[in-house]
């Protein structure tokens, strides 16, 4: 009788087990993990930079970060379907790397030494240029033609610190909580020019509404390598990275992208940099 009751338990503990398994065996969450299987692979990306990585209202994403992750993501051994945007937001990007929120990020993410510190990168996958998106008929031609006139950016926008300390120090700074807000002021003539990087400039006047009425000065008043950050010390999806965007280059997919998601607004690209450089 004694036996029974043990094994009776025995067998509720093991019933138990399968079921935890059954449950919990199958994670999908690849972050950190390898590539293909039946997995997924988490990849962050920016929801609210048209052109670049943009989450349209039906829930799908467009721009050239969200092509060039596809892209990685596919030469990683992952299907469209397997791949899970999260969104990543400037002030977080370190944090979710090192977290293992997400296995890589692809969002306007400018390799510099102090956040080589902290990451590591893979790329850079583009040359953009900080410059000033005017209207089609503005006459602003030269960074001392903002002396006087209104500059919008961001709030804690370094691009607009950069212009007011160094180039047009009488230029009207008008500070604000998003691109949108400075394109919105641009459109209807409350400001003469917004300021970031050009990349970011040429996605949204790429946006239907906007075409033809903007223009980008082309000032490249300072050079944004952007690369493909990864948790530090993962060398291994650093090299297969840096391949598939070898890759990309070569066989023309990285020109159709910056074709496809810049060329509206007449952007200017620089040519593909070379994968591998100033990463290191």
């Amino acid at each position: 009788m004694k036996l029974r009751k043990v094994t009776a338990a025995s067998a509720a503990v093991l019933a138990l087990s399968l079921a935890a398994t059954a449950c919990g065996g199958n994670d999908d969450n690849s972050s950190s993990g390898g590539s293909g299987g039946g997995g997924k692979v988490k990849v962050g990306i920016k929801y609210d930079q048209p052109g670049l990585g943009l989450k349209k209202p039906d829930g799908s994403f467009a721009g050239f970060d969200v092509d060039v992750a596809t892209y990685v993501a596919k030469e990683l051994g992952y299907k469209p379907d397997q791949i899970e945007f999260v969104e990543t937001k400037s002030a977080d990007r370190e944090n979710a790397l090192a977290r293992g929120d997400v296995k890589y990020i692809v969002a306007t993410y400018s390799i510099t030494d102090e956040r080589k510190q902290k990451v590591d990168f893979a790329g850079p996958y583009l040359l953009a240029h900080q410059d000033l998106l005017v209207k089609k008929d503005s006459n602003i031609s030269k960074g001392t033609d903002l002396n006087g006139k209104n500059l919008c950016s961001v709030t804690g926008s370094t691009s607009a610190q950069n212009v007011q300390k160094t180039i047009a120090p009488k230029a009207n700074l008008k500070q604000v909580s998003s691109y949108s807000e400075c394109i919105a002021g641009l459109q209807s003539g409350a400001v003469d020019a917004v300021t970031t990087d050009d990349s970011i400039l040429a996605g949204f006047a790429s946006q239907d509404q906007y075409k033809g009425k903007f223009k980008l000065a082309g000032l490249k008043l300072s050079n944004e390598n952007y690369g493909i950050g990864v948790k530090k010390g993962d060398t291994a999806t650093v090299d297969k990275i840096n391949k598939a965007l070898e890759k990309m280059v070569s066989d023309g997919s990285w020109q159709k992208a910056v074709d496809a998601n810049f060329g509206p607004a007449e952007y200017k690209n620089e040519p593909a940099p070379k994968i591998g450089q100033l990463v290191k």
